[in-house]
């Protein structure tokens, strides 16, 4: 059962939007690149991320909808002719994925379920460059090694991530009370993490298009936000790059990264719900045609 159509106008008109958006963005990636420039902060949505930067900026319909005269997107995977337009065709989800729609549903749902803790302050950043003598990025830090060092030690380290904490220094591993695998990070994933939030966008791109070009940028602006507050509060010298740091080595900046830190947890609590909302209905919809009913 589909929507009624939307007419061509109206499609049209939210696909421009939607470039409109992200184009910005994007387009900076792409003049950096061309000029052979690296960015320490935004790189990281088209190095640890995998989506491409072309199918982000490409506007899709949700599930269910149909788009009158939408006959271009009929080169779109999943998307087939019906009667009234054109629409994403639940009998061609690729069903050999649907243990993984369920996983990733899993762990949606139990994030939204557990309580927000907002007491982590960003260390994962920290106990990355823990007694490290080469870190990951080319850039300054903002303290020494010996003050890092001091600082980390001084506090409870609480990370929930796992994809945060696989990257903590051999040294730093021990020093975290908690012990995300990742097996178990439906265990351990929280509405308040800064990465489980920024993550979301990861969720989204996942289960495109099924998941919507608009929930996808929704979720990609969230990611951006975290993205800021996340190096922010990192101990390297960004200033020169425009990030401002959120100095969690004193207690007035441990409590300005809680402040944006619960920001961030409500713009994501309503992406997350939406696409619990739009993964169940998918599996609602996948499921009969996997038994062969």
């Amino acid at each position: 059962m589909y929507y009624e159509a939307i007419p061509q106008t109206v499609w049209q008109e939210r696909r421009e939007r939607h470039r409109a958006r992200l184009a910005p963005f994007l387009e900076e990636h792409r003049d950096r690149r061309y000029r052979g420039e690296k960015h320490p902060v935004w790189d990281f949505f088209f190095e640890y991320y995998s989506f491409k930067t072309s199918h982000l900026l490409r506007w899709t319909p949700n599930f269910g909808e149909v788009l009158e005269d939408g006959d271009e997107f009929l080169a779109l995977k999943g998307s087939s002719k019906v009667e009234n337009g054109v629409t994403l065709n639940i009998s061609q989800f690729p069903l050999h994925r649907m243990a993984s729609l369920r996983d990733s549903l899993q762990i949606l749902i139990s994030t939204a379920e557990r309580t927000a803790t907002h007491g982590c302050f960003g260390l994962h950043e920290w106990a990355m460059v823990y007694k490290c003598p080469n870190p990951r990025h080319d850039v300054n830090l903002r303290l020494s090694a010996p003050e890092i060092a001091a600082f980390v030690e001084s506090q409870t380290v609480r990370c929930s991530h796992y994809d945060a904490f696989r990257f903590f220094t051999p040294e730093a591993v021990p020093l975290n009370i908690l012990n995300p695998s990742h097996d178990n990070r439906a265990d351990f994933e929280q509405p308040g993490c800064i990465h489980a939030n920024m993550d979301l966008y990861k969720m989204a791109y996942k289960w495109s298009p099924w998941s919507g070009a608009e929930l996808l940028a929704d979720a990609f602006e969230v990611a951006k936000e975290a993205r800021y507050l996340d190096m922010c509060a990192a101990p390297y010298d960004l200033r020169e790059f425009g990030f401002q740091p959120v100095r969690i080595e004193t207690s007035e900046g441990r409590a300005e990264y809680v402040i944006k830190q619960r920001e961030i947890a409500a713009k994501a609590a309503p992406i997350r719900a939406r696409l619990i909302e739009n993964y169940k209905a998918l599996l609602e919809k996948i499921t009969p045609l996997s038994s062969g009913g």
